[in-house]
This record gives structure tokens, C-alpha cells and sequence, in this order.
């Protein structure tokens, strides 16, 4: 690339920004020219791209660009004298081609309506409203488990591969297409991650490959987990790039799903949420409702936990706060404390339909 190329590419960059910056005061807009518009045709194009691999190719493309990484800073500090003007426009051009790479393919979902609104439901919600919502997933977990194991006491093992899984959130989606017709998922892309063992030290269930529109999953983690990590990254790839929005729809698609291990994984998940946000809210009442739960959901709980706990390193915690600094750099606030967001849905979601 040549130093001009690289220069008008960096000087770019900051141009892209603002950009960004005034199209994201417009969220009707990118809603209704991007997200149902564009975006449609750019992720179908992606998934049937690279879907059909039987491996993931964002998976091998950030390995190959570590590798080129580590190559630009061997050959500039090691074999060549430095300059430091090449140095910098090589490292402006790139961010500026992968900022634009990033907003076009999927990261303006960021700034499109948020959920609430597309649900046309509420965003506030009452402690009381709460306490009858968790109290109705409750009875919905236990009653679950009953199908599911006749011992109290034990946790539920779901009896699907990850692969057999990953089918099953086609159809998945398919079921809930009925009830929200802007959740059609074809053709899919779902694949377990290559990076899996980095994933799990990093503390991460799985990820969206933007480029690519690839959902990885972690394939270290608990089958358990994997219905609702699997629907939660096909809706960042459906263009609900929030994080306490993929993790509504996630549960929306696996308590919706005709299965009942479908169905556990998912109840679960949402009043996990729940009771996180009545605790902060109320301590002593969220302990009186986790007593009500039958002891092998709590066991689930508690597994999920140990897993986990097992992977804990020194670096968890930076690759944590660098992805937190992402999510509120990209309309996200709380970061990844996301939790009275979701609960919001939930509540208002679930409140007349449980």
C-alpha cells in the first residue's frame, strides 16, 4: 500500500467517527434502512458465504492476523531502522479499514431502536412486578425439572452434542419467527470455536465474528449453557448487537422451543437474571425465593459456577475490563453490567404471559 494510500486511510479514520457518531442520533432511521434494510442482505450474504464450512473461518482469520501482527512489529523493530511516520499511517490505515469493515457489516446495530420499543413493551418495572415474574419462572424451573428428573436432588445433564444443538436453534428460531417475524434465521452459521481454550481462560461463553457473521461458541462449556450462548450469538448475527438484548431473545427462543431440555436451559436463564436484580433489590426476599427452587436446578447453578471458578487466571479480569470498555464505547453504558436491562424485558415481556 502505498504512503499516500496510507495517509488519506488514516486521515479517514476520525472522519469515520463522527460519522458514527451523528448517524447514531438517528436510531428510526438505521432501524428501518440498516437493520431491516442493508444489514438483512449483508448477513445473509456472510452466513452463506462461510456457513457452510465445516470450520470457522474468522477463527483462522484472527489467528492469521495475530500472526501478521506479530510479523509488522518483528520486521520494524528487529530488521528494519524505524520510522516512525510508516509505522504510524500503517497502524492508521488498518484501524481505519477495520473500523469501516466493523460498522458496515454489523456494527451499526448498535445504534438501531432499542428492543423495548420494537416490542413496543415497557423498560420500567416495579419490585412487585419482579418478585411475580420470578416467582412464576420458579414454578416454571421446578416444574421443568420434575419432567426432566424425578430426584429433586439432582441436575439436569441435557443429552444433545453441541452439534445436535445447534440444529435444534434453527428450528428454535423458526417456532419463535411465528410470534416475532423479524427473527428468521437462514441460513445458519453456528460453529464451535477453535479458540475455545483461550475463550474459557478469557472468561467468554462465545462471540460474533463481525466480519464474517460467524457465532462461535465455546466449546469447553457446559451442555447445559449451550442452547442459550448458542441463540443468544444468532441473535447478535439476526442484528441485535446488545448484549442484554441477545441474552432477552436467547431466552425468548430456548423457553419458546417445543423441548423441554430447551425450555430448562432457557427458564433458568431468565430467572438467573431475575433474581441477580431482586437481590441487589431486596437480599432477603431473592433468598426465600432461591429456598422454592428444587435443589438439582440449584446444583445447575452452582456447576456452572465451578466451571468457572476452575478457569480463573491474573488475565480474566483485564480481558473482562477491555471487553467492558468496548460495550460502553459502543452504546452500552453499563457494560457488561447489564442485568436490570434484561430483567426489564423479562419483566414486561413475561409479566401477562406466564
Amino acid at each position: 500500500m502505498q504512503s499516500k494510500t496510507k495517509l488519506y486511510l488514516t486521515l479517514l479514520f476520525p472522519v469515520q467517527i463522527i460519522l458514527i457518531k451523528i448517524i447514531s442520533f438517528f436510531p428510526e432511521y438505521i432501524e428501518r434502512f440498516y437493520s431491516n434494510g442493508l444489514f438483512i442482505y449483508i448477513s445473509k450474504a456472510l452466513r452463506y458465504v462461510f456457513g457452510w464450512l465445516p470450520f470457522s473461518f474468522g477463527d483462522v482469520l484472527y489467528c492469521f492476523l495475530i500472526i501478521m501482527l506479530i510479523r509488522f512489529l518483528f520486521k520494524k523493530v528487529f530488521i528494519k531502522h524505524i520510522v516512525w511516520k510508516e509505522v504510524l499511517l500503517d497502524i492508521g490505515a488498518t484501524l481505519s479499514i477495520v473500523y469501516a469493515c466493523f460498522h458496515i457489516l454489523w456494527g451499526i446495530n448498535y445504534y438501531r431502536l432499542p428492543l423495548h420499543e420494537i416490542l413496543q413493551i415497557e423498560d420500567e418495572y416495579t419490585e412487585g412486578e419482579l418478585i411475580k415474574v420470578s416467582e412464576k419462572l420458579i414454578q416454571k424451573a421446578n416444574y421443568l425439572h420434575t419432567q426432566l428428573e424425578q430426584n429433586d436432588s439432582l441436575l439436569i445433564q441435557i443429552p444433545y452434542s453441541k452439534n445436535e444443538i445447534f440444529k435444534k436453534t434453527v428450528t428454535a428460531y423458526d417456532q419463535l419467527q411465528k410470534t416475532l417475524p423479524s427473527l428468521h434465521y437462514h441460513p445458519k452459521s453456528i460453529k464451535t470455536s477453535l479458540l475455545s481454550v483461550p475463550l474459557t481462560y478469557m472468561g467468554f461463553s462465545g462471540y460474533l465474528n463481525p466480519i464474517t457473521n460467524e457465532a462461535q461458541v465455546n466449546g469447553l462449556i457446559l451442555t447445559y449453557k449451550t442452547p442459550t450462548t448458542s441463540c443468544h450469538e444468532e441473535a447478535h448475527q439476526l442484528g441485535f448487537a446488545k448484549e442484554n438484548e441477545a441474552n432477552f431473545i436467547a431466552a425468548l427462543a430456548t423457553m419458546t422451543y417445543n423441548d423441554k431440555y430447551f425450555n430448562y436451559s432457557g427458564t433458568t436463564f431468565a430467572l438467573k437474571f431475575c433474581l441477580n436484580d431482586l437481590y441487589l433489590r431486596n437480599e432477603e426476599k431473592a433468598i426465600c425465593l432461591i429456598e422454592k427452587l428444587r435443589p438439582g436446578i440449584r446444583k445447575n447453578y452452582q456447576e456452572v459456577n465451578t466451571f468457572w471458578e476452575s478457569y480463573e487466571n491474573p488475565l480474566e479480569p483485564i480481558f473482562k475490563s477491555t471487553y467492558d470498555s468496548y460495550l460502553k464505547a459502543n452504546n452500552q453504558p453499563d457494560g457488561m453490567e447489564t442485568y436490570s436491562y434484561v430483567v426489564a424485558l423479562l419483566v414486561n415481556y413475561y409479566k401477562t404471559r406466564l
